[in-house]
């Protein structure tokens, strides 16, 4: 790979970068939004990096090398050699497919293929820990996946029971005509994803990947506070909506009830 292309691998790569983090907030498909400060600047970097090598080498032109660009030495087995240090490995090139791929064409975020692939399980409470509250009394109560699953699963006092809950997340298809509603959580990025799952009983399943919103009652599965049991919703609506901006963040603020 010969410098002037090695120069534009940098501005490709910085281009890249900025388009998916400053002017597009497709960089939220990859990694958590407080990475975007740190996306930035690495392609700001990597773009004058580029424009400084470009300078120095007379970009796009190769600036002809002399014995002085070998460093001036004479008679070291250097000198008239006949090649170009510039070039490197020709597997150099596969560099270019990662940079104009989030250029031209950013990959999705990640989505049925992985939850129906990875086993959702919800984390046991801490002990001592007052992890479920009494949920509102009246009315349709807003819930993550985690929490549901969570209070599903570990609840033995049974916070669910009673309740009218609603979930977003996108449909997984399951085995046999079943499927989830599901959300994927990250911690730093999309490679450490984990899921989250639940499974709908009493509706059609809609095409996989399409946001939904569920409404419906707790539906017991296995027993409560042991690893048999697994969330599951008795659905009375699906209503199709938009994919939220944050594809990651499962976060909603649920009021204790009183």
């Amino acid at each position: 790979m010969k410098r002037n292309v090695q120069v534009l691998l940098l501005l490709f790569t910085g281009v890249g970068l900025l388009h998916i983090s400053l002017l597009t907030d497709l960089y939220l498909r990859y990694v958590r939004p407080g990475l975007r400060p740190a996306l930035i600047a690495s392609g700001v970097l990597l773009i004058v990096l580029g424009a400084v090598s470009a300078a120095r080498d007379g970009f796009p032109f190769n600036r002809p090398r002399t014995d002085h660009d070998h460093g001036g030495r004479q008679g070291g087995g250097h000198q008239g050699h006949g090649h170009d240090h510039a070039h490197g490995p020709r597997i150099a090139w596969l560099l270019y497919v990662p940079a104009l791929t989030i250029l031209f064409l950013a990959p999705p975020a990640l989505g049925s293929y992985t939850a129906a692939r990875d086993e959702a399980k919800a984390k046991p409470p801490t002990t001592g820990d007052s992890l479920f509250p009494a949920l509102p009394r009246n009315g349709i109560v807003e819930m993550s996946l985690n929490d549901f699953s969570s209070r599903a699963v570990w609840d033995t006092h049974g916070t669910l029971k009673g309740h009218t809950v609603r979930l977003t997340g996108f449909v997984t298809p399951g085995h046999h005509g079943t499927w989830y509603v599901s959300r994927l959580a990250i911690s730093c990025c999309a490679a450490d994803a984990t899921v989250r799952k639940v499974r709908v009983h009493g509706a059609a399943a809609p095409p996989a990947d399409a946001w939904v919103t569920v409404t419906g009652t707790w539906h017991p599965t296995g027993k409560v506070g042991t690893d048999d049991a697994s969330p599951a919703l008795d659905t009375t609506t699906v209503k199709r909506v938009p994919a939220p901006k944050d594809l990651y963040n499962d976060a909603v603020v649920t009021r204790p009830g009183r």
